[in-house]
């Protein structure tokens, strides 16, 4: 993996950590979690779970991620944000299409369900590109499933 990008959700709206992986010229994996406020502890949690340590990672200046120097070749940058876009590109991609997808399938979405919905966008976004492994993978689970044996009364 190359690295990953580090972002968070504007002011008064529920605050959600980004990262996503980049390679190159297109988007690798991505993890999105919901969190009450971004500070050093939800940072720290959250690079534990979801990055490698001694990555490169690149996020806006925020003091909480701060955190992620700790662990990681972090580079943070103040950024205007007419140039985020430039700094962290994937980020605002994958916020852009978490919208979409939000509002293209969902009518009506709550804070009290967010990281539901951000894992099945996490878990759809980071297997767009397994289509020809999908059969096997239906195959396997099925044949690893173990039988339910029903009593008719």
């Amino acid at each position: 993996m190359e690295g990953f990008i580090l972002g968070e959700s504007a002011v008064g709206k529920t605050s959600v950590l980004v990262a996503i992986e980049s390679r190159e010229k297109r988007a690798g994996f991505i993890a999105m979690q919901q969190v009450s406020s971004v500070n050093r502890e939800t940072v720290s949690q959250f690079v534990k779970r979801h990055l490698s340590p001694d990555q490169y990672v690149r996020s806006d200046a925020l003091p909480a991620l701060a955190e992620i120097s700790k662990t990681q070749n972090h580079i943070p940058r103040v950024t205007p944000p007419n140039k985020a876009g430039e700094w962290l590109p994937w980020v605002h991609v994958a916020i852009g299409n978490l919208k979409t997808f939000l509002l293209g399938t969902y009518h009506g979405v709550s804070s009290g369900y967010l990281q539901e919905y951000l894992n099945e966008f996490c878990y759809r976004f980071n297997r767009r590109e397994w289509e020809t492994e999908l059969p096997s993978r239906l195959l396997n689970a099925c044949l690893s499933h173990t039988q339910i044996k029903l009593k008719i009364v």
